[in-house]
């Protein structure tokens, strides 16, 4: 089930000033069946990645888990947390990438970080965003199935078109070293919290680590943030519990609980401050035996934490703090749906008076040219009918005066044969 999940590294030796910067470089890509199932609903999308960047002390593994992180990914793209932007074409095995940050007050690219890819310059410098100005930042890489070096100088395996030191040849005064945990006189502690379920033991511990970082949680909901953030979710909802939630993510190697395993039988092999989180078996004694067999190594201090009876006023405090901040966010969430409503009500309202208006409109301007239409056909009718009558009168009057020429020229005619007449008869 390793397969799906980002492994994630940060460097013990952060920079607070300066330019430097470091490389890295893709060897070989893991084959994986195709059966392994990437690309599904609920699965992460790539099979191989690489993200490199920088990040603060403290901040998650996984690049891309908080705004405190700055990063490149293999696709070109561009990440301060969550947000992305692609600002490159992509890089791929066997190329040298080289990441420059830029943190020289003097320099005119201040407080940016570059890529380059076999020495040639990929990207514009990438501003950083102001919440990291100013901050201790650590080289950080991030990837899934591949096998990565890394170099730190003195001397890059691509020289860039300028001279830029490596990392590991910084000033005393432009880096720190930060320092690896290291248990009280030689010894980690294995912190088993003994606790009812659903009695408040999971927030006692988010209590806990928050006042204690240098603590890492064993338990199955840590191994289901880890997926969430390699970019795996549930494609048919949640069950169990949050001791023992169920693993439905429909994945050989994730629901089978084989990285459960895996990670049971390493913890113990390194030496780490672990709480190691089971209500019910934490409960149990013979249960407790067998978890505490996996720690064994002299370096390991087992200690049961009792989470019962009257809290403390500090986690009381916390735990008041926080149900407020929740019932806050409830009545703040109800006070926006009821706004956005109102709104939505308020907009459908004046939608549909804008629309009985442009309906009225239309229909008046419809009855305009209607009335207009009729009007114009009648005058196009009276019209014709004078017209027609006009025409009836001119011919009226045409076939009187032809009438009456006739006339005059038959009379003319006789008048002209009486004459003829009278010159015969005198003859």
């Amino acid at each position: 089930g390793c397969q799906y999940l980002i492994a994630g590294a940060r460097a013990n030796v952060g920079m607070k000033a300066g330019r430097y910067m470091f490389e890295t470089r893709i060897l070989e890509v893991l084959p994986l069946p195709d059966a392994a199932g990437f690309g599904r609903k609920g699965a992460p999308a790539s099979k191989a990645m690489m993200s490199v960047g920088f990040s603060t002390a403290g901040s998650p593994l996984v690049l891309g888990d908080s705004e405190e992180h700055v990063f490149f990914d293999t696709d070109g793209g561009f990440c301060v947390g969550k947000t992305r932007k692609p600002v490159c074409r992509k890089f791929f095995r066997d190329q040298t990438v080289g990441v420059l940050l830029n943190l020289d007050a003097k320099s005119e690219n201040n407080n940016t970080i570059s890529l380059f890819i076999d020495g040639v310059r990929a990207c514009q410098p990438q501003a950083l965003p102001e919440g990291l100005q100013g901050k201790t930042l650590f080289p950080h890489l991030a990837f899934r199935n591949v096998k990565v070096l890394t170099n730190w100088g003195p001397e890059p395996i691509k020289a860039l078109p300028f001279k830029c030191r490596m990392l590991g040849a910084a000033a005393d005064a432009d880096a720190i070293k930060a320092k690896a945990p290291e248990g009280k006189d030689g010894k980690y502690e294995v912190v088993l919290p003994v606790g009812f379920p659903d009695e408040g033991t999971f927030e006692w511990l988010d209590s806990f680590l928050e006042q204690n970082p240098q603590y890492v949680e064993l338990s199955d909901r840590k191994i289901i943030k880890w997926a969430a953030s390699s970019g795996m979710f549930s494609s048919k909802g949640w069950g169990g519990s949050i001791d023992k939630p169920a693993f439905n993510y429909g994945m050989p190697g994730m629901d089978d609980n084989s990285i459960r395993r895996i990670i049971n039988s390493m913890a113990g092999l390194m030496p780490r401050n672990y709480v190691v989180m089971e209500v019910r078996q934490n409960l149990c004694e013979a249960d407790r035996k067998e978890i505490l067999k996996r720690f064994s190594a002299p370096c390991f201090k087992k200690v049961a934490h009792v989470v019962m009876g009257e809290p403390k006023a500090d986690y009381k405090k916390v735990q008041h703090e926080k149900i407020l901040k929740e019932k806050q966010a409830k009545s703040d969430a109800a006070w926006r749906a009821a706004k956005a409503d109102k709104k939505r009500k308020k907009d459908t309202e004046k939608k549909a008076k804008q629309f009985a208006e442009l309906r009225k409109k239309m229909e008046e301007e419809k009855k305009k040219k209607a009335e207009e239409a009729k009007k114009k056909n009648e005058e196009a009718a009276a019209k014709k009918v004078a017209e027609a009558e006009k025409k009836k009168a001119e011919a009226a009057e045409k076939k009187k005066e032809g009438e009456e020429k006739k006339e005059g020229e038959e009379k003319k005619e006789e008048e002209k044969k009486d004459e003829e007449n009278k010159e015969d008869e005198k003859k």
